[in-house]
């Protein structure tokens, strides 16, 4: 979004106005006390988290395996979050979320804390190696939805954007140091040093969550169960064609540009048979995405959307092609820098724009489908791009991962980035029916088919029947499994909208999944017809005389 300014100003003037910026500032969320304790512990739990990760990587090369056992670290660090991403969104928005992040931290202690001994003991192995790194990555897989969904309760909604930004400063702030320092350490001391760091990183992050009383908030009378809120987070994405878009052109993007990382260890100890030369690139890649990170809002500012993450995939795509060519230590920091500048634009923009076409009740969900394709490309692409290099080469699969990363901005063509924001506020405006008591649901009784009769003139038939097909989404999308428009043969002035949802409980929650961005949608189809809709609940009788 670009800044709202406020200007009067006339050529009679003598000196131009003072232009008045209405946005929050980007350290405005400091002044909160527990998202200020809880970005410091993020700078040293993620610095541990990467050095963690160099120490696997390079572990592994000093192993003597091959490209591929090297490049399936990156795969195991990267799969449990395609295998545990639905699960994950779903528990994240009904359990207490406090909880959950202290289980998921202990369970990363756990597993780092064995790593660690391992390594020391001198008992490591290939696959012993990536089944660790697989279960420290499932801990992280599980808490991430809800940790990114706990943003907007430790700070205002003005400040959420700001907050969002400083997140990922922070976090690349640790990618561009951490790397580095954990080369020199593992040169130092070797990789169980490193491994020891990532132990103690967990502390402070546990602590802050241990320490913070989180409101009570007052749980919805009719909670989900683990199986119904996956459902109703496959069927939001299914039916948002927006979402679907940006989660496409995430997943192959990354799925193209993988390869940069997973190889980079490969082609360092080619270069070097030290650690630090692998950690100084590495530290580039962080240094270029803080640098990418502080260029997207003035880019965004000139450029439409579609233009500036179009472009990153094109320089991103660009920069692999020449590392697979070039073989100096500084050429290849420098294009690790742009690299990285490239590689968190496209990715900060994918990001922001799946939250906000994600309204609140479903917004760790589809931020866990999000992760489903982001996270699956990623892993997928590592094991694919290893294993060609194996047998054709690394410069030559590098060459062609770059080329297909830029043929992913022609999906622009066909899979277009949106633009224009979305009121995703809820807009529960439909009347309930007036139950008589005797037949009065349960909230699991069901199936629930509701019908909606309009009268709309012949010749409103045709636009009508346009706006009642997008509308039909709009209900899939919050809650029907079946959907149909019928006309009346004898009247053909009149129209019947049926709809069912499995439970009473579930038709509840329809009414409050409904959005101010859907009312201009709605209003259309109330301008067509001639009176107002008349709606009729029926519930299935069979399910009655069950109860």
């Amino acid at each position: 979004m670009g800044k709202q300014r406020a200007v009067r100003w006339s050529p009679s003037h003598r000196h131009p106005p003072r232009v008045i910026d209405s946005r929050p500032s980007l350290w405005s969320p400091l002044r909160g006390q527990i998202f200020r304790r809880l970005l410091i512990a993020d700078v040293v739990s993620d610095m541990g988290t990467f050095m963690q990760n160099v120490g696997a990587a390079w572990l592994m090369v000093s192993l003597g395996v091959g490209p591929t056992f090297v490049a399936l670290t990156q795969t195991a660090s990267t799969l449990p979050f395609f295998l545990l991403a639905l699960p994950a969104g779903a528990i994240g928005d009904i359990v207490d979320r406090r909880k959950l992040i202290l289980y998921t931290e202990a369970w990363m202690v756990a597993v780092a804390v064995v790593l660690m001994m391992t390594t020391i003991a001198g008992l490591m192995s290939p696959w012993l190696l990536l089944s660790l790194t697989f279960a420290l990555s499932a801990g992280d897989a599980i808490e991430t939805p809800t940790w990114r969904a706990l943003l907007p309760e430790l700070v205002s909604k003005a400040d959420l954007q700001a907050a969002s930004a400083l997140n990922g400063i922070e976090f690349n702030f640790a990618r561009a140091v951490a790397p580095a320092l954990a080369g020199a350490l593992i040169a130092a001391a070797g990789v169980g040093a490193a491994f020891a760091v990532n132990v103690v990183s967990f502390v402070g992050v546990i602590v802050v969550i241990a320490r913070w009383k989180r409101p009570v908030r007052r749980r919805s009378a009719l909670p989900e169960t683990l199986g119904g809120a996956t459902v109703a987070a496959l069927r939001y994405v299914r039916y948002s064609p927006s979402l679907r878009r940006v989660m496409l052109r995430a997943g192959v993007t990354m799925w193209t540009a993988s390869a940069l990382l997973a190889l980079l260890p490969t082609v360092a100890h080619g270069l070097s048979d030290s650690p630090t030369v692998y950690g100084v690139l590495l530290g580039c890649f962080g240094t270029g995405a803080i640098l990418g990170a502080l260029t997207i809002q003035p880019a965004c500012g000139r450029w439409s959307l579609e233009t500036v993450a179009g472009g990153a995939s094109v320089v991103l795509g660009a920069m692999i092609m020449v590392a697979g060519v070039l073989h100096s230590r500084i050429a290849l920091g420098a294009i690790m820098l742009i690299a990285g500048a490239a590689w968190i634009m496209f990715i900060s923009l994918v990001s922001a724009l799946v939250q906000n076409l994600a309204p609140d009740w479903a917004r760790a969900r589809v931020l866990s489908i999000f992760l489903l394709f982001f996270q699956g490309g990623l892993a997928i692409g590592s094991a694919l791009w290893g294993a060609l290099a194996a047998r054709a080469g690394i410069e030559t699969v590098l060459v062609v991962a770059g080329v297909s990363t830029v043929a992913t901005a022609a999906l622009g063509s066909v899979a277009r980035f949106p633009n224009v924001p979305i009121d995703l506020n809820p807009w529960n405006h439909w009347r309930m029916p007036a139950i008589r008591r005797e037949v009065e649901p349960s909230p699991d009784q069901g199936p629930v088919l509701v019908t909606v009769e309009y009268h709309v003139p012949s010749h409103d038939a045709q636009r009508f029947l346009h706006a009642m097909e997008q509308y039909g989404r709009v209900r899939r999308r919050d809650g029907a499994y079946r959907w149909g428009i019928f006309r009346d043969l004898e009247r053909t002035d009149l129209f019947l909208e049926m709809f069912e949802v499995t439970s009473w409980a579930e038709h509840l929650r329809q009414h409050e999944r409904f959005t101010r961005g859907d009312r201009a949608l709605e209003e259309q189809i109330r301008g067509y017809a001639e009176n107002e809709p008349i709606v009729r609940h029926l519930i299935d009788a069979q399910s009655e005389q069950s109860t």
